[in-house]
């Protein structure tokens, strides 16, 4: 489970901002929360903001510190995760709108896996070659400290000074938590593996790979788990989604692609079935579409789906930027209510979102509904509605769209620029 994650000087957030998903003590919707240890965290976290405010920039910070952690482990090449590819890389950007730029960008991480708290983090600059350089670097077993790094020099507590004191290579363009999945053994191999499995099985930020289209047939790539290729009754769970939402679809088909050139690796396609119907309105047989065929909500929602339905069976967070798009809000909804189910005690959404109607005291807690704000200077920042200590019988969706709570368009429309929009 996700509890907090630390991001600093990258794109918008100049400072220091926490994406906190700690629960606060509020009698409201118990069963939003979920126990795990000394903590108790929320199932659900709607991020609000206006348009450039951050949102995405928040939800780029989580996929940079994901993937440039595990496209580092020396063991997995460059399969980093259960997916049609690996990861693709993310340039790093700092905060640029300053007359003196500060290279350094910093990420942390805690949550816990397998009845353990991991805390794990880094910060990492430019070379004279403008390649990533690692600053520092630090990783944290049930609060006792794993390793400390600080350029080439790694301390390491006594519990694992020994293991770790016989790994002398330590380089600046990777992290050490590479080095050690690769080296390592015993108490510390163990440690690096239960979050080298939590960030590949159990902290997802989607993606989606296709090239966004309002044609049909345009869209492609579309992007679907390895389980989904290999696991019949898991294709059909999800297929049985995928059809309650989408009445028109009879089945999901995988077919795999014959190789066009000698050394070329298996690959696959994922069909759609219809029912054709004769002259009479009978129906008559069946037509597979190619999965880029269909609409373009049906399409994010299958892409959606298929991670999800893991996540709630194994566990973890779920993380997407701007989950309204192209659905249908009873879709949006109902993708947020298998995550606040009283069925569901392991996994997390967290989503951006412009669709105020999660704005509402009997859907979210107040600790469930955060603002990613700018301000004038260009700087990003993240808090919460219980962070600014509003009450439980407030009218949230009003009061944002009137400006209390910040992280809101300003539009000012003069009469000048009204007639120019018209054309006067």
């Amino acid at each position: 489970m996700l509890v907090m994650f630390r991001l600093k000087n990258y794109m918008s957030f100049r400072e220091e901002a926490v994406l906190d998903l700690r629960a606060v003590s509020y009698k409201e919707m118990k069963g939003h929360v979920i126990q795990v240890g000394k903590n108790s965290v929320v199932k659900t976290l709607a991020i609000f903001g206006k348009n450039a405010g951050g949102k995405s920039n928040l939800i780029s910070a989580l996929y940079y510190f994901e993937s440039f952690i595990l496209n580092q482990f020396f063991a997995d090449g460059k399969e980093a995760k259960d997916r049609a590819g690996r990861m693709p890389d993310l340039q790093r950007s700092p905060f640029r709108l300053r007359t003196t730029v500060d290279d350094t960008s910093e990420f942390e991480i805690i949550f816990v896996h397998g009845g353990n708290t991991y805390q794990y983090g880094f910060s990492v600059a430019s070379d004279e070659e403008e390649k990533d350089s690692i600053e520092e670097e630090w990783l944290l077993f049930n609060d006792v400290t794993v390793f400390e790094r600080k350029k080439l020099d790694v301390t390491a507590e006594k519990r694992y000074r020994k293991e770790i004191e016989k790994l002398k290579t330590v380089r600046q363009d990777r992290l050490f938590l590479g080095i050690l999945d690769y080296f390592s053994n015993g108490e510390v191999k163990t440690v690096v593996d239960g979050l080298k499995d939590y960030l590949k099985n159990g902290f997802n930020v989607h993606m989606e790979y296709y090239i966004e289209s309002s044609v049909k047939g345009v869209l492609t790539n579309v992007s679907f788990s390895e389980r989904l290729l290999k696991d019949e009754s898991y294709r059909k769970v999800v297929e049985s989604f995928v059809k309650n939402v989408d009445v028109d679809i009879t089945r999901l088909v995988v077919e795999e692609i014959l190789p066009t050139r000698e050394g070329e690796g298996r690959r696959y396609s994922i069909k759609t079935g219809h029912r054709v119907f004769d002259e009479e309105g009978k129906e008559a047989g069946e037509v597979l579409f190619d999965l880029s065929m269909e609409s373009a909500g049906t399409l994010r929602y299958f892409s959606f789906i298929q991670y999800i339905l893991s996540m709630l069976e194994q566990g973890g967070v779920f993380i997407i930027d701007e989950i309204s798009s192209r659905l249908h809000p009873i879709l949006t909804k109902f993708i947020v209510d298998l995550f606040q189910s009283e069925k569901n005690d392991k996994a997390q959404l967290v989503f951006t979102t412009h669709d105020i109607s999660f704005m509402d005291r009997k859907r979210l807690r107040r600790d469930e509904i955060a603002f990613v704000d700018k301000n004038e200077k260009g700087e990003s920042s993240i808090y919460t509605l219980a962070d600014i200590k509003i009450r439980s019988d407030a009218s949230y969706a009003k009061d944002y769209l009137n400006g209390k709570y910040g992280a809101i368009p300003v539009v000012e429309l003069g009469e000048n620029k009204e007639n120019e929009a018209f054309g006067g």
